[in-house]
């Protein structure tokens, strides 16, 4: 049965895990602007400052009241182009989200620092450039610093009221069952969400940690919902990379392995079920990810006013159970 498009809700809002913090169906990412991710070698292959607040602009008037930024992304243009959008626009009920422990070196290369001083004075950078912070979260894991040190740190930061909560990223089942029971143990916050990767070509949180997530409450936040764009007619039928875009630019660096001629023919079977529903490839995979029972919000970044056609998309339909799982089905 096609979606009843006419009657469908618009953006709600749900609970982000046992927090009490309600937030938007959708996040806003802001990691394209000033550069694509973290890396030095993508700077400049992402949204320029007006660009960025024309998607910033467009996903407040569509609904979405949370931005996911971090202080890494584009050498911290993305944190400073956003805190100049919150300063101009003053949005009531924003949530800002920003992350800390990731390092671009010159080189290309990156580095990881959890320690407590590096916590607290990239805070303090982050909320000179945002105004406030209400969700403050590990960009990555660092094995060189003892978890100890990097959870009273966070759990400082909420004591103090410098940041309303935090949460982490980017982290495995293992490290997440460290870092909960570090926390009850040493009697300090926990984290209320995690931040990592799920997508119809990647699935592997589903295994172990997903379970976890749900038993413990947390939210759970997922970037790169359409896979760099492999999530989408855009490479169907033997069409090449254009310059320019994500798979083009930094496919090797944050989409490894998802454009490929075995996961086309998997994308080009998501198709069929797409036009039974009249959606596109990418709202369908959009609206599986938001209807995934783990999943609190998807974060999406689109880079042109076109692209949040397919989040239109998603918010109007809901998938049944049969539906989610015939999706499921052709990304086993």
């Amino acid at each position: 049965m096609k979606p009843d498009y006419e009657r469908a809700p618009a953006m709600r809002k749900v609970p982000l895990g046992a927090s009490g913090i309600e937030i938007s169906e959708f996040v806003f990412g802001a990691g394209s602007i000033g550069g694509i991710g973290t890396s030095t070698s993508t700077r400049g292959f992402g949204l320029d400052a007006a660009q960025g607040f024309e998607r910033l602009d467009e996903a407040w008037e569509l609904g979405i009241n949370v931005i996911d930024t971090s202080d890494s992304y584009g050498g911290g243009e993305s944190e400073k182009v956003v805190g100049r959008w919150l300063h101009d626009r003053r949005p009531e009920g924003v949530v800002v989200s920003t992350k800390v422990g990731l390092i671009s070196r010159p080189d290309g290369s990156r580095g990881r620092d959890l320690s407590a001083g590096h916590i607290q004075r990239r805070l303090a950078r982050s909320i000179e450039r945002l105004g406030h912070v209400d969700l403050f979260l590990s960009h990555v894991q660092d094995p060189d610093t003892p978890i100890e040190e990097t959870l009273e740190a966070f759990s400082a930061a909420q004591d103090s009221g410098s940041i309303g909560s935090y949460g982490v990223s980017n982290v495995d089942l293992a490290q997440l069952e460290t870092i909960l029971r570090t926390a009850d143990e040493r009697g300090l916050h926990r984290p209320i969400a995690v931040e990592n990767r799920l997508n119809l070509l990647d699935r592997t949180d589903e295994a172990g940690l997903l379970p976890l997530v749900r038993a413990e409450r947390l939210g759970y936040t997922p970037f790169s919902p359409l896979a760099g764009g492999v999530l989408s007619e855009r490479y169907l039928d033997g069409a090449p990379p254009e310059a320019g875009s994500r798979i083009a630019v930094a496919g090797d660096l944050y989409y490894k392995g998802f454009y490929s001629p075995e996961n086309l023919e998997k994308v080009a079977a998501l198709r069929e079920i797409a036009r039974e529903l009249s959606l596109s490839v990418s709202g369908l995979a959009l609206a599986w990810l938001r209807d995934h029972p783990a999943v609190t919000a998807p974060i999406v970044a689109p880079r042109t006013s076109a692209q949040w056609d397919a989040v239109r998309e998603a918010l109007k339909v809901r998938l049944d159970d049969k539906d989610h799982a015939r999706v499921s089905d052709i990304f086993q």
